[in-house]
């Protein structure tokens, strides 16, 4: 093929123009609607549009002009985004809840390196968020050290708490090495419910977050405007977000994403062609971990409150429902999946106890129509196409 017909070959750029116009204009409305009649019109006509768009072929044209285009997938992100922030530059509730979806969102990506690339099971994902909240709180305490590097630090004693895991970890397979990590995650909420020191049930109160002399706690002022101090967490968790996204992508690009296939499909296969499982195996949950670690000291900095009620067993759930409703292995799944787990049961409050019922049916109904998840995992190409 030369390269004059590729270029001919290349699919339309305007699924993509729509796709994200589209998500961002549906964000926003059900962000900002407190009416429950127009919720429920903006919720039903979301689902009409996103069947209609996967039955008639409009999520497969909006995915080949993504893969082809990611540049021009990027900047329109980027636009969507500012604009999403400034329609929302004054709702606080509705910026607090943006930033917790972009923290559970890339917490999931790290269990998405883990459990979808890797084959690991990891049910504690709660407990390694909480141990990076738990270090920024201790840190703030202190005192002295710039937040950047609390934030850091949040990401690096979780991977320090997750080694000692590792020996349970690579002897345990299925099942048993899910039972391994659902046992850490209660212990460590016990643990800290138990915990004086580290503030028992009543928890401990921290700081917002400082970065560069720049205070999170303020109110921005643009152009006469005034923005929301959470506009900051938002650009924070976004950037973040943005940041795990591309190095994710890469991973799965590389040999490495190549090698987690690998162990994932067939370790005893691996194995007999010397491929170190335990090597593997100890990277994606460092990875994993380190990531849950550091949102969850962005977490705790945002909140300005941490407690163990904050990290329970039923939140690792949460963030594992996330990466199954996604699509195991897909890291663009766990953004719609964490805005349907997180952002829902919120916006439902108005049938109060019943919401928790809703959101289990719309999750059934989900993973019933597409099993695969929102966004199911491609098949991996290894070979290019050689050039005429």
């Amino acid at each position: 093929m030369t390269p004059t017909s590729r270029t001919l070959a290349r699919g339309p750029v305007w699924p993509l123009f729509v796709a994200v116009a589209f998500a961002a204009v549906a964000l926003t409305a059900l962000v900002l609607i407190e009416n429950q009649k127009l919720l429920g019109a903006a919720l039903a006509i979301t689902a009409a549009v996103c069947f209609c768009a996967a039955r008639f072929g409009g999520v497969a044209a909006t995915e080949v002009a993504a893969s082809e285009n990611p540049w021009l997938l990027r900047g329109l992100l980027t636009l969507a985004s500012l604009a999403v922030i400034f329609v929302l530059r004054d709702d606080n509730f509705g910026l607090l809840m943006l930033a917790t979806v972009l923290i559970y969102a890339t917490i999931c990506l790290g269990l998405t390196v883990q459990m979808g690339y890797a084959g690991l099971t990891n049910f504690a994902a709660a407990a390694f968020a909480g141990t990076g909240g738990y270090t920024a709180a201790m840190l703030g305490q202190q005192g002295g050290l710039p937040d950047a590097l609390v934030l850091v630090c949040g990401g690096l004693v979780a991977v320090f708490i997750g080694s000692l895991l590792i020996l349970p970890v690579l002897r345990t397979r299925g099942h048993y090495g899910a039972l391994t990590t659902m046992a850490f995650g209660v212990m460590f909420n016990v643990f800290l419910d138990a915990n004086d020191f580290f503030g028992g049930p009543q928890g401990l109160k921290l700081p917002g977050i400082n970065l560069f002399g720049w205070d999170f706690t303020n109110d921005i002022h643009i152009f006469g405007l005034v923005l929301s101090s959470y506009v900051n967490y938002v650009i924070l968790t976004g950037i973040l977000t943005a940041l795990a996204m591309i190095f994710v992508g890469l991973l799965d690009r590389s040999w490495v994403g190549v090698w987690f296939d690998v162990v994932r499909l067939d370790e005893t296969a691996a194995s007999v062609f010397g491929l170190k499982i335990a090597y593997w195996k100890v990277l994606a949950f460092t990875l994993g971990n380190f990531l849950a670690g550091l949102m969850g000291a962005v977490y705790a900095k945002m909140t300005g409150f941490i407690a163990p009620a904050n990290f329970t067993f039923g939140d690792s759930l949460v963030m594992v429902s996330i990466v199954i409703l996604g699509g195991i292995g897909n890291r663009w799944g766990v953004l719609p999946a964490a805005l349907i787990v997180v952002l829902l049961p919120e916006k439902l409050q108005f049938i109060q106890e019943y919401r928790l019922i809703f959101y289990a049916v719309l999750v059934i109904a989900i993973l019933t129509m597409r099993p695969d998840g929102l966004v199911a995992r491609r098949v991996r190409k290894l070979h290019t196409e050689a050039s005429a």
